[in-house]
């Protein structure tokens, strides 16, 4: 179905004409293929670059677009409804990128224009093998050794593991608890760090993360992003941003299904007639259609707040919370309604419910989601 969007303004909508163009041209075509070799789709992100998709919600002056959010996670939910994968890159890059953005010294900031036309891939360092939710429980440390730092430890889940071309690495470099993380940028060539193999996934084949061992990696001093001990607040700033973007994809996501069991239900006939006309089929299309309208709502709402300057962390966390259940309960309701159809990969609402389960758990589980929001309410 079509959507009915109001955007902010008439460049907008051209921009989102161009996403969907773009959709059409270099993504859907490939999505199956990549997704079934597992193969990371760098160049196709790099033609998204190079039509200023990746770096669209950060300054001109940069090298972004300056689209507001709200416009931004639309792009994201386009993209997200042909290739997830794509989608969710785009995604953790913009994130990648806002430490230097908005904290980065004169000299790191250099590299903006190639981090925000896609040319350098970022990858974002936060989760630890036994750390995920415990974001301020890391345990990866930087010593200060002569003009560098030098960094032990593990990094996991790190989507653009072994793809990126630069690492922001939060680390401890001093005290337990939040107050001792720093934030570092790292290049790829840095030695001692050293991805490790793709984990194998359900679901993102074409993206899916690495660890990264940092084995007495050396990093410069003047590679430290922010302040010493500035690492927490920069991550958890990012963080609320990266919620929106998730929850942009799972809209997304939850909105390709939805059309394509709707598609399926006004073809397929059973007893003469086409199963979307039983009202068993017809209510769940309903409830997949207002579970996606809602989601959307949610999440541009969040973003207009964010776009106003004012508090949205709270908006985010339900935004990413309701969007990403939504996504798996509509994504399973397609498979149903394909019946045996929807088991089989010739169908893509296999492929879309195996995705979407990651979504409750990437960036801050819905668990965590509940906690924040539970504890905004409770004090």
């Amino acid at each position: 179905m079509t959507v009915e969007r109001l955007l902010p303004t008439p460049e907008a909508y051209d921009l989102l004409d161009l996403t969907r163009e773009l959709t059409t041209r270099e993504l859907a075509g490939r999505v199956d293929d990549f997704e079934a070799r597992g193969e990371f789709p760098r160049e196709v992100l790099r033609t998204l670059g190079r039509s200023g998709l990746l770096g669209l919600p950060y300054p001109e002056a940069d090298g972004g677009s300056a689209q507001s959010y709200e416009v931004y996670l639309q792009v994201l939910e386009i993209l997200a409804s042909t290739w997830l994968g794509i989608a969710e890159a785009v995604s953790v890059h913009t994130l990648s990128c806002f430490p230097v953005a908005l904290y980065g010294s004169e000299r790191q900031r250099k590299a903006l224009p190639e981090m925000l036309g896609g040319e350098l891939l970022g990858a974002y360092c936060l989760s630890e093998p036994h750390g995920g939710s415990d974001a301020a429980g890391l345990t990866t440390r930087a010593v200060s050794d002569g003009e560098d730092w030098v960094v032990t430890g593990t990094k996991a889940w790190i989507t653009h593991g072994g793809q990126a071309d630069f690492y922001n690495i939060f680390c401890r470099t001093g005290e337990d608890g939040p107050k001792g993380i720093s934030c570092l940028l790292a290049a790829a060539d840095t030695p001692g760090l050293l991805p490790q193999a793709t984990e194998r996934l359900m679901g993102l084949r074409s993206t899916a993360p690495a660890q990264i061992v940092l084995d007495g990696a050396r990093i410069p001093h003047d590679r430290l992003v922010g302040g010493e001990g500035q690492g927490f607040a920069i991550a958890m700033k990012a963080l609320d941003a990266g919620r929106l973007g998730i929850a942009a994809c799972a809209v997304g996501l939850a909105q390709a299904a939805t059309d394509y069991a709707t598609g399926y239900a006004k073809e397929r006939e059973q007893f003469g007639r086409p199963i979307g006309r039983f009202q068993g089929v017809g209510f769940m299309l309903a409830d997949m259609a207002t579970q996606v309208s809602a989601a959307r709502a949610l999440l541009l709402a969040a973003a207009r707040l964010k776009d106003a300057g004012r508090p949205f962390s709270i908006e985010a966390a339900k935004a990413k919370l309701f969007a990403t259940d939504a996504a798996m309960r509509v994504t399973t309701d397609a498979v149903q309604i394909l019946g045996g159809y929807g088991y089989v990969a010739d169908h893509p609402v296999e492929r879309w419910f195996r995705e979407a389960k990651v979504l409750q758990i990437v960036e801050g589980t819905n668990q965590i989601q509940r906690l924040v929001i539970s504890r905004s309410l409770t004090g």
